[in-house]
């Protein structure tokens, strides 16, 4: 395989996702962000799909974030508010998924890998993974208001405050003990547990999945709070536009933020 893909496979009821991006530890490009949307539409309206499964190739990271090369051409805010709105169109396609999703982590799961473990239904996960969303210590950006409801819940405000607001990386075991991880097992016993609990999902009556799914969807995004314009002033900072080039550059200090 060469070059940076997103990969869908098919094994009967169960539909995989697998992003293959060795080089950048499985970081998104724009493209696996577009392809990763299209192929969760598909999903919602074929029927025979039960359970989709997420994963990164390599067993060294799930996602270790979005490739941010392109960010080096935002010039303003607005730049900022059209990525967040497309990144939040590709998201929803995973909340919206009608059957079972398990995040299948070996390793590290940041920025976009958390946010799409977050949105999964269950998450397992090797003991030297990691999770979290370090941007305060890089870019200097900030989450769209879906993104922060969506990780929130997942693992709760208190551990995503640790996340954001410390720049902490959580390791599994941690994160089984506060309920985001259902499994916690060893790279030689994962694929036989995710197989497992495939299985088991893929027997559930799919109208009962479908509605309890939809149900906690609407609960978790109902009446979220317009914060673009704080999101707009974000982007259009001279502190992102600092952390951009210190973080392309591969500066290993934290930017100095001064706020403006």
């Amino acid at each position: 395989m060469s070059g940076p893909q997103l990969i869908v496979e098919r094994d009967g009821p169960i539909a995989r996702v697998i992003f293959s991006n060795p080089a950048a530890h499985n970081a998104l490009t724009h493209q696996m962000w577009l392809d990763l949307r299209d192929a969760c539409e598909g999903f919602a309206v074929d029927r025979s799909v039960r359970v989709v499964t997420f994963r990164g190739v390599g067993g060294k990271a799930f996602i270790s974030g979005t490739d941010i090369s392109g960010f080096a051409d935002f010039k303003t805010g607005d730049d900022g508010l059209e990525y967040e709105r497309e990144i939040d169109t590709c998201m929803a396609s995973i909340d919206a998924l009608p059957m079972t999703t398990i995040a299948i982590v070996e390793g590290w799961a940041v920025g976009g890998g958390l946010n799409i473990s977050s949105a999964c239904d269950f998450r397992i996960a090797t003991p030297n993974s990691r999770f979290g969303s370090p941007i305060g210590r890089t870019l200097g950006n900030c989450l769209s208001i879906s993104s922060t409801a969506r990780i929130a819940g997942a693992i709760g405000v208190q551990t995503a405050k640790r996340m954001v607001l410390l720049g902490e990386m959580i390791a599994a075991p941690e994160m089984l003990a506060n309920g985001f991880l259902l499994k916690v097992v060893t790279a030689e016993e994962i694929d036989a547990v995710a197989a497992e609990l495939c299985q088991r999902a893929a027997e559930n009556a799919p109208l009962t999945t479908r509605t309890t799914k939809e149900a906690a969807r609407r609960l978790t995004f109902g009446n979220l709070p317009n914060i673009e314009p704080l999101i707009e002033a974000v982007y259009g900072s001279a502190d992102f536009h600092r952390g951009v080039a210190n973080f392309l550059a591969k500066t290993k200090t934290t930017p100095t933020w001064t706020g403006d």
